[in-house]
């Protein structure tokens, strides 16, 4: 991340690896000592009330955040050096805007009273607190409630790759290995991980790259819309990333984390945890035991699969609104909602796991008054995952032990709900371990109702917990009074009616009065400070008393501290069984909220079976459908997977433009995945075959970065799907072939149909305008031609948006044209142009006696002799 020498409009200095150190003033030494030390993050340093930072480091916070960049005096013979601030009550907002954009940042903080320093004329001393990269937050307001932030760590050797993932703020802790790069590729498109660590031949190498950043370091099978982190391979090398594994979870084998088989997962665990003890710095992050996963176990689908059925985010806009996630995300919590995102992104392949999920959903949907006051009460748990991630690392405060404790009062209402209930989901709540309630009631007895943001400030503890904090409250509290009271008794002595007694930061208590008054002033007084209409003076009984009350003050709060934070560790004992409850609290949110769904909007029980079949009466696009409100969308049904041309492996689907084919092509593909993810489905009826795979090849997208044009994305996602589909995945495509020539087009695309019904046999929809491919279903017993229909008026079309057996004979993209606006003369011309065509075309001609390709020339010759 070191940037350019390039001088700033200051003139200042702005590389600090080109400045003799020892000329520079002491504060910029110990700075420049410590940016050496993390060269790879932008250095916060605290000066007084601000996080400056210097060199190319105020460069770079500069532009990014759009704040002034100023300079200030180095040294003698050093000059100005570039600077920039924000002030440190702000600086986590900062922070959050710079992770965001990718960058990692080191935070340097003042350890000791500035003051004391200042006494003693020496530089305050400051180390590094903490160190935020993309991948290792914590802090809630740095974090998306909704999603994971995951911190991934991939090992390569050859063709095969361990990967491990965690989130630290959650504790979630996962590892698996393979042995195909493209898999490695889109687990990680999956997992959408903030930061990735990759080891590198460089030993000395601790490099960030920023999203979209090149490096030769950086094989080409790993995508670049990442931040990545290049470290040494030594942390990553098995005889250290073991031992580490075995210590941090204290086994003594990896046979009971299920790793034991998996050497590059073991690797890339190891070298993660190094990672997170490295820039956690003082707080020791409590990740969950180290699960194992199989990529084989879940249905895959790809990047291009998860933008067009626009997962969890759209297509055009890339906003979450209009998502099949904002579609059915009903749940009650945060913990729900970011296990809704991952059940979404791996559907299962096991009919049992299916069907579990399925009764819960069933058994909510019948019992009305459960899943009503099942609701009610999750609406009043807060994110235990996260909460209790804080408590173990050391980092909550007061106000999340209360957030923890409301929550953990509720699990026993939750209990006793569910307590008759039959379903897998909803049993595993019937029993909560009740010293989770003992410790909610503990916290509620400790911590007062409304404790303070800061825990040093005191104000945290109840009365009646602490016998010496009791004690040392009654006598701050005597104290106090005797302040109170030394005004009146101070006034009655020295007869001076406007006496005060006040207090400030720098001279602490004193008696204020009147300069008109001074020769009142008893002989014990003693001066402290004069002021223009008004002295201030002490005694020595005052300023006893203040050493006490200040020292008591102090003594108190130190005391409560103690307190809280022998409660908080206590808590961090229960901190796995904490997590355990919200696993299953998140899904049976999850599932709570999957049946209000089905109920809402009248979905349906799909029958899971192990045959190929799809079969759907009256299907709906689950997210068009409530975007248009209730009645409006047009169902459809759909038969596919029993080779023959009731039930064929591949659809041709003709008819015009906007007429529908997208949305019925994307409305089976997220039928298919949701009953996957156990949920009930927007149809009428359905009986639903497991898929292996989803592919979608929908609409036209460029990679200009990468040179790639329409039609080559297109090939290169269709040779994608012709490459990996088989006889039990789900293949929708739009439009093959549309991006070249007219011949060629239809050629690749009579190709492409034909590869699938005959060679793979997977269950495909093809929508095309060619209608010249209806001939397939002539040819092929497995395809079958069906046509969205329109009704067709003298000067204009109605869409109708209903499937129906029959090809259609014709494009209508004239008709879409005259609608779009093109002006009358390009329309009677078209009209004029398509009539030629039709009249000399030999292309169906050629297609039934098997020829793939007519002669252009001729043809082409042919088309506009008129």
């Amino acid at each position: 991340m070191a940037g350019s020498s390039k001088k700033s409009h200051h003139n200042a200095v702005d590389d600090y690896t080109k400045v003799d150190i020892d000329k520079l003033t002491p504060m910029y030494q110990h700075y420049v000592q410590v940016k050496l030390q993390y060269p790879q993050a932008l250095l916060l340093y605290r000066v007084g009330d601000f996080f400056e930072c210097f060199f190319q480091d105020a460069v770079t916070i500069a532009q990014e955040l759009e704040l002034v960049l100023t300079s200030k005096e180095g040294g003698k013979e050093i000059g100005r050096i570039a600077m920039t601030g924000v002030p440190h009550h702000a600086m986590e907002r900062y922070a959050r805007l710079l992770v965001e954009k990718g960058y990692a940042i080191a935070i340097c903080d003042q350890v000791e009273d500035s003051a004391q320093a200042a006494a003693e004329k020496r530089i305050v001393e400051r180390q590094i607190t903490k160190l935020l990269t993309p991948g290792t937050l914590t802090d809630g307001e740095m974090l998306s409630a909704k999603q994971n932030n995951f911190l991934a760590s991939v090992v390569v050797t050859g063709e095969h790759w361990g990967l491990a993932y965690a989130d630290i703020s959650t504790g979630e802790f996962f590892t698996t290995q393979s042995s195909n790069l493209e898999d490695l590729t889109l687990e990680l498109r999956r997992l959408q991980p903030a930061e990735v660590l990759f080891p590198t031949n460089s030993p000395d190498i601790h490099g960030l790259l920023r999203p979209g950043e090149k490096s030769s370091q950086l094989p080409d099978y790993l995508p670049d819309n990442f931040c990545y982190s290049l470290r040494s391979q030594t942390p990553f090398a098995l005889p250290e990333a073991k031992p580490r594994l075995l210590s941090y979870f204290d086994v003594r084998s990896l046979e009971g984390l299920g790793c034991a088989h998996l050497p590059l997962g073991i690797r890339a665990a190891g070298g993660l945890l190094q990672y997170i003890e490295e820039t956690q710095k003082a707080h020791q992050v409590p990740l969950q035991p180290l699960r194992t996963y199989n990529l084989a176990d879940y249905l895959i689908l790809d990047p291009q699969t998860r933008r067009n059925l626009e997962i969890t985010q759209t297509v055009r806009d890339g906003i979450f609104h209009g998502s099949l996630l904002w579609a059915l995300d009903r749940t009650c919590t945060a913990m729900g909602s970011r296990a809704l995102r991952r059940w979404l992104l791996q559907p299962l392949l096991d009919i049992k796991g299916i069907l579990a999920r399925q009764q819960t959903i069933k058994e909510l949907i019948n019992n009305l008054n459960l899943r009503e006051d099942l609701r009610q009460i999750l609406k009043n748990i807060y994110d235990l995952e996260r909460l209790s991630g804080r408590v173990a690392a050391g980092t909550a405060n007061a106000r999340d032990l209360l957030s923890l404790a409301e929550s953990l009062s509720k699990l026993n209402e939750l209990s006793e709900l569910v307590s008759g209930a039959k379903s897998l989901y909803l049993q595993a709540l019937q029993q909560v371990p009740p010293e989770l309630e003992q410790m909610a009631k503990r916290i509620s007895a400790h911590i007062v109702e409304s404790p303070p943001q800061h825990l040093k400030e005191g104000g945290l503890i109840r009365d009646g917990i602490n016998p010496e904090l009791d004690q040392m409250r009654q006598n701050l509290v005597e104290d106090q009074q005797w302040l109170a009271n030394l005004e009146l008794t101070e006034r009655e002595k020295t007869k001076i009616t406007n006496l005060k007694v006040g207090y400030n930061k720098t001279f602490g208590y004193y008696l204020s009065l009147p300069r008109s008054k001074a020769s009142l002033v008893p002989d014990h007084y003693e001066r402290k400070q004069t002021l223009l209409n008004e002295e201030r003076y002490i005694t020595a009984e005052l300023k006893a008393r203040e050493t006490r009350i200040l020292s008591a003050r102090d003594d108190l709060n130190q005391l409560e501290y103690e307190v809280f934070s022998a409660l908080r560790l206590e808590i961090a004992e229960k901190v796995q069984e904490i997590r355990n409850i919200a696993k299953a609290v998140a899904a049976i949110d999850i599932l709570a909220g999957l049946a209000e769904i089905a109920v809402e909007q009248g979905y349906c029980c799909p029958e899971i079976t192990p045959e190929r079949k799809i079969a759907i009466t009256d299907g709906r696009h689950p997210v068009v459908e409530q975007s248009l409100g209730a009645g409006f969308f047009v169902p459809n049904s759909t038969q596919m997977g029993e080779s023959n041309s009731d039930c064929p492996d591949l659809i041709i689907l003709t008819g015009p433009n906007a007429s529908g084919k997208s949305c019925y092509l994307r409305q089976v593909g997220l039928i298919q995945l949701m009953s996957q993810v156990g949920s009930y489905v927007s149809a009428t009826k359905a009986s639903l075959g497991v898929c292996d795979r989803i592919f979608t090849r929908v609409g036209a997208v460029d990679d200009l970065a990468t040179g790639q044009s329409t039609f080559m994305v297109e090939m290169n996602e269709t040779a994608n799907i012709l490459n990996h589909a088989t006889p039990r995945s789900l293949v929708l495509l739009d439009e093959i072939g549309r991006g070249t020539a007219t011949f060629d087009g239809l050629s690749i695309a009579w190709a492409v149909a034909e590869y699938l019904a005959t060679e793979i046999q997977a269950r495909t929809i093809f929508a095309t305008h060619y209608h010249e491919l209806n001939e397939l279903a002539s040819i092929l017993e497995n395809v079958a031609n069906y046509q969205v229909t329109v009704k067709e008026m003298p000067h204009e079309i109605i869409f109708l948006h209903q499937v129906h057996p029959g090809g259609a004979d014709r494009s209508y993209g004239i008709e879409a044209g005259r609608l779009a606006g093109l002006p009358p003369q390009v329309i009677q011309r078209a009209k004029q142009v398509m009539g030629q065509i039709e009249k000399h075309s030999k292309i169906a001609l050629g297609l039934r006696q098997g020829i793939t390709k007519s002669k252009p020339s001729t043809e082409q010759l042919d088309i506009f002799d008129a």
